[in-house]
């Protein structure tokens, strides 16, 4: 029997979760919780049953959670809501497509998901409540702190320490054995050389 998940935001970021959780399998889709004003509305078919208002009593009711509001400038609604989830003993799924690739030898935080043709190489740590965005790499012993989000076809060479609440763009390559700094902004494109962290 498929668990019933409900998700925490109706974006765009939303829209590649909901795929990506259609994949797995795991899960049955109930519901969207947004703003008031959104209420009613359809997103890929899914309605939007109710506001933050509504999570501890949907959470009694044994509901798992994933959520799903995206991260650029600031990761601090995606922190917010998680803390949320967390004071109310609330279920938060992880969710991994089954198209990306994680070794048995990694490790995936709560809350976390892992979206399409992904790579997560042997003893890399992901924290929870990350996104792991489509075609991200990331390497051998990497470490990826809390609230993080890796996006698009960014790369996280071996031994990178990304610290909690980073933003790591779409195509930015960091070198070997660097450390960012917490709540850290690497722009899209860029060749991140960071902190020495050996």
């Amino acid at each position: 029997m498929k668990k019933k998940l409900i998700l925490l935001g109706g974006g765009g970021h939303c829209k590649s979760c909901i795929d990506v959780i259609e994949q797995a399998g795991l899960h049955e889709i109930v519901g969207i919780i947004d703003q008031q004003e959104q209420l009613g509305e359809l997103i890929l078919g899914y309605k939007v049953i109710g506001t933050d208002e509504e999570i501890e009593s949907l959470a009694n009711k044994g509901n798992e959670f994933l959520v799903t509001v995206g991260q650029i400038k600031t990761a601090k609604i995606r922190e917010r809501l998680f803390n949320q989830l967390r004071e109310y003993n609330a279920k938060i799924a992880t969710i991994i497509s089954p198209r990306a690739y994680v070794s048995q030898y990694a490790e995936i935080g709560e809350g976390s998901i892992i979206m399409h043709d992904t790579l997560i190489n042997a003893d890399a740590s992901i924290g929870k409540n990350c996104i792991i965005n489509t075609k991200a790499l990331i390497e051998h012993d990497a470490i990826i702190g809390d609230h993080c989000h890796i996006s698009t076809a960014a790369i996280i060479n071996g031994g990178v320490d990304i610290k909690q609440g980073t933003f790591f763009g779409s195509n930015a390559t960091s070198r070997e054995y660097v450390a960012s700094l917490e709540v850290d902004f690497i722009k899209a494109g860029t060749v991140y050389k960071g902190l020495k962290n050996v």
